[in-house]
């Protein structure tokens, strides 16, 4: 009889690049924007049309996440498509967006990525392990709680600094939720604080940019949702970098689900975050 154990012991690590190769398989066989384009018909928990490559890949990762139960491991599940999947133990959260991007993933576009979380709670804040691989450049970004965060397995600098003009403005900064219409509400905002912006089309990705020093910052101009932000925010912040969530009661305490609840802050500093809050929708 296989024994119960603790799902936070588990090899995330493993399960998360055995999904990779899974996911690589799904989408190999379906090269063209046409057959990416394909609906189910449905919209997921997230609220987005669900593409068929998006269950897809919802499967490999479920597969993966069904071998571990056999193994005896016990959590319960999220993710954007199909919801809630219970393995029999609530206080063990696993956050997976199958493709943040999935639009990207359609067109062609990079980037497009796999996020996967695991928590032992119920917020940002009590996020344990996070793996997000982007398919387009072909990175995995990883982190464990106090152990630091890395890319294609080189540990990221800590002391990574934003870069910044004379006149305090960033050099480069991402945006999310990139709609004409979002943008023009927060465009002085944006005009105050960088002089130029990045919009990668995954949140994400984007969050493992500013974990990387390769954006001074970033910050969605709408409210995001938990399953986008879960994993790419421990590893800004095990690299260094902050995160907040500024429409919740504490930085941190945006739940782990599937409805949109705050905007998502990251910087390179403190006080940069400070600025990206004020100008958050």
């Amino acid at each position: 009889m296989t024994s119960i154990r603790s799902a936070l012991d588990a090899d995330w690590l493993g399960v998360c690049r055995r999904a990779v190769s899974g996911l690589d398989e799904v989408l190999s066989a379906v090269p063209t924007t046409a057959e990416r384009a394909v609906e189910t018909g449905e919209r997921g928990r997230g609220g987005d049309r669900t593409l068929e490559i998006d269950r897809g890949a919802e499967s490999v990762v479920l597969a993966e996440l069904d071998r571990l139960r056999d193994e005896g491991f016990r959590f319960a599940a999220l993710s954007e498509e199909r919801g809630e999947v219970d393995y029999g133990d609530p206080s063990v959260k696993v956050i997976i967006d199958p493709i943040d991007g999935s639009l990207n993933a359609k067109r062609r576009i990079p980037h497009y990525a796999l996020s996967i979380a695991v928590a032992a709670g119920d917020t940002m804040a009590e996020v344990v392990f996070a793996f997000v691989y982007d398919f387009g450049p072909r990175e995995e970004w990883w982190a464990r709680r106090g152990e630091g965060a890395t890319l294609n397995g080189e540990l990221l600098d800590p002391a990574l600094e934003e870069r910044m003009g004379p006149d305090g403005r960033l050099e480069v900064l991402g945006i999310e939720s990139a709609d004409p219409r979002w943008v023009k509400a927060s465009i002085d905002g944006l005009e105050s604080i960088s002089y130029r912006l990045r919009a990668f089309g995954t949140i994400a990705s984007t969050l493992c940019q500013v974990a990387a020093g390769r954006l001074d910052g970033m910050l969605s101009l709408r409210r995001a949702r938990g399953v986008d932000s879960a994993a790419g925010q421990l590893i800004v912040r095990e690299a260094g970098g902050f995160v907040s969530f500024p429409r919740c009661v504490e930085p941190l305490a945006a739940p782990l689900d599937a409805a949109p609840t705050s905007p998502v802050v990251a910087a390179r500093s403190l006080e940069t975050l400070h600025r990206l809050e004020e100008i958050a929708p």
